[in-house]
This record gives structure tokens, sequence and C-alpha cells, in this order.
């Protein structure tokens, strides 16, 4: 796989911000990744790594940053990754969803909007398999990409003050879900009953950038029975080892 040009740029005083070509594609993400992995090699104090679509942003927690040593360094470890590439551990995650109308608070208005029954809707959003591109907005947040055209929806023109813990949305070429309750405008097609986000936990987070998500439907009995068992700590969610 090719590696990408890319820019370094200072982000404050204690950060660089490095970016890959402005698109949303598998090899781009791969590419980052691959970057991060060499760049853990060199096993350097202090920093840790935030992902997104195209771009990572590095933060230096030592008091001081030299950018031009930085950018030095970056450049040299990301012309030099190609030959040190490290196998990845990913898995494709199998997320339980109960679509029933007391979850799905816009189905109705989504699949009119997009022309679609409730029931092909449904098999449409979990028929894919979703990567995930970057994790934030909210501890937890995924961004997910590889939804179909078909279900492609703008973002509701009023958002709500709070959207509910484990809420489904659709918005624009996105899907994902909300790991806590908050402020929100996409579309809700369901709710997941398991928890995406753990802070007392050493991994508060058990999908990581470059995995996959694909949405399994459950009853609202499964989705009552699933969210106990969440709560008690004894849910495990289903993965597949990918061959990264």
């Amino acid at each position: 796989m090719r590696s990408y040009p890319i820019s370094i740029k200072p982000f404050g005083e204690r950060a660089v911000l490095v970016e890959w070509p402005c698109k949303v594609e598998v090899s781009i993400l791969a590419d980052i990744l691959d970057f991060m992995d060499a760049f853990k090699e060199l096993k350097l104090p202090g920093w840790e790594m935030s992902v997104a679509y195209n771009s990572l942003t590095m933060v230096c927690n030592d008091e001081h940053l030299d950018f031009d040593d930085m950018k030095r360094i970056v450049l040299d470890c990301h012309a030099k990754q190609a030959a040190s590439k490290t196998k990845r551990v990913q898995h494709l995650w199998r997320i339980p969803v109960c679509y029933d109308p007391e979850f799905g608070i816009d189905m109705d208005e989504v699949s009119k909007t997009l022309n679609l029954s409730v029931d092909e809707l449904i098999k449409q959003h979990t028929s894919y398999q979703y990567i995930v591109y970057g994790i934030g907005f909210l501890p937890g947040f995924m961004y997910l990409g590889g939804l179909p055209e078909s279900l492609e929806i703008p973002r509701r023109a009023e958002p709500r003050l709070q959207v509910a813990k484990g809420s489904v949305g659709l918005a624009g070429k996105q899907t994902g879900v909300y790991p806590q309750d908050s402020p929100g405008g996409w579309n809700i097609i369901g709710n997941c009953p398991i928890p995406l986000f753990n802070p007392s936990l050493e991994d508060p987070c058990f999908v990581k950038v470059g995995d996959k998500i694909q949405f399994q439907k459950i009853s609202k009995a499964e989705y009552d029975l699933h969210k106990i068992e969440g709560e008690v700590g004894i849910y495990k969610p289903e993965k597949v080892l990918l061959d990264a």
C-alpha cells in the first residue's frame, strides 16, 4: 500500500497537526495508522495521538516542543514507515440495536424522507460494515464511514437538547451511537443497550480506530436483557478478527 503526501503544522504550543489528502478513504486511514505504528516504535515519551478522517493530532505532554525538530522526526518516520510496518490487530464488532418505535423516534420521518419502508431501512442499516474513522466529540463516540447513499439524510434542522445514551442515528454520510446523554442533531432510528465507553476500565473504549462495526437488529426483550448484562458488566460484544 502506498504512502500519501502529508503536511505538518503547529497546533498550539505543545501539539502538531499532521494532515493527509482531504478525502475519506480506507487507504488514507490505513496510511495514518501505519504512521502511528511506526512513530510508536520510536518510543518517544510523553506523546498522545488522536486520529480523524484524514489527520492526526499529536500532543506532547512535556513542557517544551521544538516544532522544527518534530517536523523532521515526523517526515523521517513517514518516509520509513513502509519498511517498518507491523501487523495491526483489528476487529469487526457486531453491536446490538433495537429499532423499536420507543427508541427510533425519527424512524417514520426518516423512512418517508428516504422513500424506504421501515423494514427496508433497518435491513440496509444492518447489512453494511462501517469503518471507525475516528473516536471523539463525546468519549467513545465513533465516527463511522461507509454509509450507503440510500441512507444519507441531512442532520435535523433543530438539534435536540438531549439525546438518550445509546441512541443510534443518521446524519449526512455517517451513522453512529451516542455513548452518553447529550445534545445532538442526528436522526435517531434505534438504541444500543450496551455501554460503548466505561471510564472505570483500563481501556474505556473497546473499539479502536480502523475497526469495523456491523449493527444487529434485536427485539425489545433482547434489548432489556442486554441492557442488564451491560450494566453488570457481563455482556461481551461479538467480535471477529480482521486481516489488517
